[in-house]
C-alpha cells in the first residue's frame, strides 16, 4: 500500500493529503479507539471490546467532560448535555452502528489497496459538534436525536507489526514523567498533552513511562505496563485476582485503573488469560524499589499487542526531571534477557485469543 492513508469523515472518503494518525487525532477532539487486522487483512483484533471501550469513553466524556470531546473554542462554560445522552439505553448500540456503518464504507478500499501480508491500523474518532446540538430542539424527545450530533472518523493506514521475540523488537522504557490527569476515557487531546515529555526521551528509547512519585510505574504513553516479579508475599494477602495454590514463583503486576491508567483492551485480556491459566496477577503499580526482583517485563497495546521490554531507564533521582533538560539526567539502567517463560506463555495465549475473537472481516464489510 506504500503508506496510502485512507480517511471517512461523514460521508467522505478521502485519499490523499491524509495526515498521520497523530497530526489527525490532534486536530480533532473525541473518544477514540485504535485496532488493526490480523491474519492478512481477514479480522480486526478484537473488534467487540474496542467498540465498547470506545462507546464508554464517549459517554464519560459528554457526562464529566464535555470539553474534551467538543471543539473547545465552542464550548459553552454553562453548557450540560440533556439527561437522554447519560441515561439513553440506545447509547452502545447507536454509537457501534454509527462506527459500524462509516467502517463498512471505507475498509473495503483500503483492504484492496494494501499490499498481500501487510496489516491495516484503524483508528475511529468520534467527535462531537456543538453548532448540531445548539440546533436541535427538545433532543430528549427524539428517540435517536441524541446521536445527530455526533460526526464519525476514520483513519486507516498500513503496518507491519513486530515479530514477537527477537530481541531488536523489544521495548527499551525510560520514566520522564506523572501520570494522566483523567483516565476513565480514550480521547484524542492526549496526543498533545503527551507532546512535552518527547523532550526528555534518551536516546534510543522506544516508550515513555509514567509515574506520580518516581517509584510506582503506572503505564506508558501509548501502553499499559506489565512486569513478571519474584513472589513478595507481604502486605499482598488477599490481593490476588484468582483463587488458585501459588504453583508458580513469581505473579505477574500492573497498575490498578484506580491509580489513573487508561483501561486498556489488551490490558483487560492478560488479566483474564492469567486468571485462565492459573497465573497470580495483582493489580497493583510495579516499584522501582524493588526492580531487582523483576524477571521479565512487557507492555501492551492494540498495535503491537504484547511486546516484551529489553532496558529499562529511570532518572536518579527523580526531581532530576524538573530540570526539563535531557543533558541534565542521570539514569538508572534494568536490563532484561529478551521474553522470558511468563511472557512467551502470556503471548501465545493472546494470540489464540485473537484468532477466536477476530472480527471477520469478509462477511461484514
Amino acid at each position: 500500500m506504500n503508506s496510502t492513508r485512507f480517511l471517512y469523515s461523514n460521508g467522505v472518503v478521502s485519499y490523499s493529503d491524509v495526515p498521520p494518525v497523530a497530526t489527525f487525532l490532534e486536530s480533532l477532539p473525541g473518544a477514540y479507539t485504535t485496532t488493526r487486522t490480523h491474519e492478512n487483512g481477514t479480522t480486526l483484533l478484537f473488534w467487540e471490546r474496542h467498540l465498547k471501550r470506545l462507546s464508554s469513553s464517549a459517554r464519560i466524556l459528554v457526562n464529566s467532560s464535555p470539553h474534551l470531546i467538543f471543539k473547545a473554542n465552542k464550548i459553552n462554560p454553562s453548557f450540560s448535555p440533556p439527561v437522554s445522552i447519560i441515561s439513553s439505553l440506545k447509547w452502545e448500540t447507536r454509537i457501534r452502528s454509527l462506527v459500524s456503518n462509516s467502517l463498512n464504507h471505507v475498509l473495503p478500499i483500503a483492504l484492496e489497496e494494501r499490499s498481500n501480508g501487510e496489516e491495516l491500523a484503524v483508528t475511529a474518532l468520534v467527535s462531537g459538534d456543538l453548532e448540531k446540538l445548539k440546533a436541535m430542539e427538545n433532543v430528549a424527545n427524539y428517540d435517536d436525536g441524541v446521536f445527530q450530533f455526533f460526526d464519525v472518523h476514520l483513519h486507516i493506514g498500513s503496518y507491519v507489526p513486530p515479530v514477537f521475540g527477537i530481541e531488536e523488537n523489544g521495548a527499551h522504557l525510560a520514566l520522564v514523567g506523572r501520570g494522566r490527569d483523567f483516565s476513565d476515557a480514550k480521547y484524542s487531546d492526549w496526543v498533545r498533552l503527551r507532546k512535552p515529555l518527547e523532550k526528555l526521551r534518551p536516546h534510543s528509547v522506544t516508550e515513555l513511562l509514567l509515574s506520580n512519585d518516581g517509584d510506582r510505574i503506572l503505564e506508558g504513553c501509548i501502553t499499559n505496563f506489565f512486569v513478571i516479579c519474584q513472589m513478595d508475599k507481604s502486605g499482598a494477602e488477599g490481593q490476588y485476582l484468582n483463587d488458585y495454590d501459588n504453583a508458580y514463583s513469581v505473579e505477574v503486576q500492573t497498575a490498578p485503573i484506580s491509580d489513573g491508567v487508561l483501561p486498556g483492551v489488551i490490558r483487560q485480556l492478560v488479566i483474564e488469560i492469567c486468571h485462565i491459566k492459573g497465573i497470580p496477577v495483582r493489580e497493583v503499580a510495579p516499584s522501582w524499589e524493588k526492580h531487582q526482583l523483576w524477571e521479565e517485563a512487557f507492555v501492551t497495546n492494540s498495535l503491537r499487542v504484547l511486546q516484551h521490554v529489553e532496558t529499562i531507564k529511570v532518572p536518579h533521582p527523580w526531581e532530576s526531571l524538573e530540570s526539563k533538560c535531557l543533558e541534565g539526567i542521570s539514569w538508572i539502567e534494568k536490563k532484561f534477557q529478551g521474553p522470558g517463560i511468563m511472557t512467551k506463555i502470556i503471548q501465545k495465549e493472546m494470540m489464540e485469543r485473537a484468532s477466536r475473537e477476530g472480527h471477520w472481516l469478509k462477511e461484514s464489510v
